[in-house]
């Protein structure tokens, strides 16, 4: 899924975050890979992140990486991989 206006960034904690520390760890200029194992953890987070959203496309792109979460939860051999610059 693609994020062409870099909605995602700004919605992102900075790296040095304790709280929401697995996305914390995404690099916006390389590829981050979370597994099966990590999404639960993922998802409690992402969910945090969930409600820095202000706008409709916000929303829904977050909405749609957490559908693709659940599927990397639910079933074997996925991974949720974000791609940096």
């Amino acid at each position: 899924m693609a994020d062409p206006k870099n909605l995602l960034g700004p919605l992102l904690p900075a790296p040095d975050d304790l709280i929401l520390i697995l996305l914390s760890a995404i690099d916006p200029y390389g590829d981050t890979i979370f597994n099966r194992i990590q999404m639960e953890r993922f998802l409690s987070e992402w969910t945090s992140l969930a409600s820095r959203c202000r706008t409709e496309e916000e929303k829904d792109l977050v909405s749609k990486i957490a559908t693709l979460a659940l599927r990397c939860r639910d079933e074997v051999h996925l991974y949720l991989k974000f791609i940096g610059d």
